[in-house]
């Protein structure tokens, strides 16, 4: 009975968000967790005030995710209303003639390094209305970008997915490490595959075979530096990788290097000044240069930004809240209990470096004041509903691991060993799918299921970091076919009640890239 009312809100929660009339995901999971909150009330008799601290955490968690996505959609607001996104897509346009070249630049590589910077479905609600303005129709545009904004998702947001995901699992920074450098290796994999397929809806089979060479050179100019840095680092891979990979993609497309003699259109003959292309890049180059300065910690500003030692502390009743020095705002002990939480200010990639480089923007591109305030207004409006989806969904998490031995989480973790043993490294991926379905993140999905994942793994005597970077690369793959992304970006494009249309196409690559998962569980098993 315990395992069937542990899963009974995750199942309803996939019902919800799947069924013909679905419930959107901002009313779906803040239901989810009040219900996941009266189980454990009143079924599983849990502590009241631990139950209440519990949530607490949960609702304060949500500051992190929400405030980089703020970040992150108002630097690109300030892109697009200061005039630089259009000229950059005019840029764009001027490179090549050839289909599979404009493809792979702004689908691939150029999403590749937004997703790297920024994630939560803005690559490809960039790269898309760039695409149909070259002449791409609407529908496969959309489906191809979704496809397309899978392998860099992992490491997405300067990697929020793993640092912050899979951050309630008490892992070391070697097991994190670990995780980020099989999931990379795993995605990898997958790339030499899911291009190919995504071209497919755009492009005959022909013109693909043609142009292969270049296709795999792109593929690679990404992922390399992608895995080489997953070695030491889980923040940048993706927004490493796509900046090199867009820089030598650009190079190869320029020299004809693997693509098809046959142009079948002319490009743009509209000639940009190379003062405004660099203009256009400072942002993107800021951005990147900013993280790296201040996440490598041999230079130590990473420590500055991270000091833990008091400037001013409150207490009240048995909670105490801190901020340190380095502006870390933390809740010890609240309500008298052991649970707690934290925001680093300024580490936490939304002051600096997204705030900073806006700040930037505005006089590089002399933007007025009414620009600004738009810029300002548009990304509030876009965050209440992901604040309400996130809430709920971190709310349902802290509270499903809270229990002991009988938490929830772990109640489903031991019947899903029960029930595969030793298999389940061939499904773990579509379970990190999964969670990206419904919740449209995932970083959520991780999350929601890294606990899962984790109790499965010691439940049956599977490697954890390996079952964790199935999971990790499962939520990547399940960006094809997350319910949010694909709304956003019909939405742009204006296609309106695509998205079961959409759905059908894009789990073709997603499965695909979960064969590949089974395939590299079972090659690093055995």
């Amino acid at each position: 009975m315990g395992i069937f009312i542990s899963g009974l809100p995750i199942v309803l929660l996939i019902w919800a968000m799947t069924k013909r009339h679905a419930v959107p995901s901002h009313v779906a999971l803040p239901a989810t967790a009040l219900m996941v909150v009266l189980i454990q009330w009143l079924f599983f008799q849990a502590d009241v005030v631990l139950l209440a601290a519990t949530v607490l955490a949960g609702l304060l968690s949500v500051l992190t995710p929400i405030s980089i996505v703020a970040g992150a959609i108002l630097l690109n607001r300030v892109l697009h209303f200061s005039g630089a996104e259009a000229v950059l897509s005019q840029w764009l346009k001027s490179i090549s003639a050839n289909k599979v070249a404009q493809l792979m630049i702004i689908g691939w590589a150029f999403a590749f390094m937004i997703e790297g910077a920024s994630g939560f479905g803005t690559p490809a609600a960039i790269a898309a209305p760039i695409l149909v303005g070259l002449g791409f129709p609407a529908i496969p545009v959309a489906i191809f970008t979704l496809a397309m904004n899978s392998v860099p998702v992992s490491f997405g947001a300067v990697g929020t997915p793993i640092w912050f995901g899979l951050s309630g699992l008490s892992l070391s920074d070697v097991q994190l490490m670990d995780i980020a450098m099989q999931t990379a290796l795993l995605n990898s994999a997958a790339a030499l595959v899911i291009p190919f397929i995504a071209l497919r809806f755009l492009l005959g089979w022909s013109e693909i075979r043609r142009n292969a060479g270049f296709i795999l050179l792109s593929v690679l100019s990404c992922v390399v530096p992608y895995v080489f840095f997953a070695q030491w680092n889980y923040e940048f891979p993706a927004l490493i990788g796509g900046a090199i990979g867009l820089a030598l993609s650009v190079w190869l497309a320029k020299s004809g290097i693997g693509l098809s003699l046959a142009i079948e259109r002319e490009p743009d003959d509209t000639k940009l000044a190379a003062r405004k292309i660099v203009k256009v890049f400072v942002p993107f180059a800021l951005l990147i240069a900013i993280l790296i300065v201040t996440r490598v910690p041999q230079w130590g500003i990473k420590d500055l930004l991270n000091a833990m030692s008091p400037l001013w502390a409150w207490q009240f009743g048995a909670t105490k809240f801190e901020i340190s020095q380095a502006l870390v705002l933390s809740f010890n002990n609240i309500f008298g209990t052991e649970v707690s939480w934290q925001y680093k200010s300024l580490y936490v990639p939304a002051l600096i470096p997204f705030l900073l480089v806006v700040l930037v923007c505005i006089p590089l591109f002399g933007m007025s004041r009414a620009l600004v305030l738009t810029s300002v207004r548009d990304t509030g409006q876009r965050l209440f509903l992901p604040t309400l989806s996130l809430m709920g969904a971190l709310v349902m998490v802290n509270v499903m691991m809270q229990g002991g031995s009988q938490a929830p989480m772990l109640l489903l973790a031991q019947a899903f060993a029960r029930l595969l043993g030793d298999s389940w490294g061939y499904t773990a991926a579509l379970l990190g799918a999964l969670g990206s379905f419904f919740s449209g993140s995932a970083t959520v999905s991780n999350l929601t299921f890294g606990g899962i994942q984790l109790g499965i793994a010691e439940e049956v005597g599977l490697p954890i970091t390996l079952v964790l970077a199935l999971q990790s690369a499962g939520a990547a793959m399940g960006n094809m076919i997350c319910i949010n992304n694909i709304i956003a970006v019909s939405t742009i494009l204006g296609v309106n009640n695509k998205e079961g249309f959409i759905i059908k196409r894009t789990i073709i690559p997603m499965l695909a890239y979960a064969l590949v998962a089974a395939l590299f569980s079972m090659i690093r098993l055995y």
